[in-house]
């Protein structure tokens, strides 16, 4: 699934540790979100979305999910 994490964090000026640390979880669990290798959980989505003051659809592309 594509997302907007990675620009958003470099808007922000965050390391994937850092954004890690923020909501919760690991940096090669962030770095697998931005390559694409893993979907994140809801609750994960939300604490993201939530850091970045968005909606889960402004952070996550659900068009290709059916």
């Amino acid at each position: 699934m594509k997302t907007r994490i990675r620009e958003l964090r470099k808007e922000r000026k965050l390391s994937q540790e850092e954004l890690a640390m923020e909501v919760g979880t690991t940096r090669q669990t962030i770095t697998s979100i931005e390559v694409e290798k893993y979907t994140a959980s809801l609750v994960l989505s939300y604490k993201i979305a939530h850091f970045f003051d968005l909606t889960i659809e402004e952070v996550f592309d659900f068009s290709d999910v059916e």
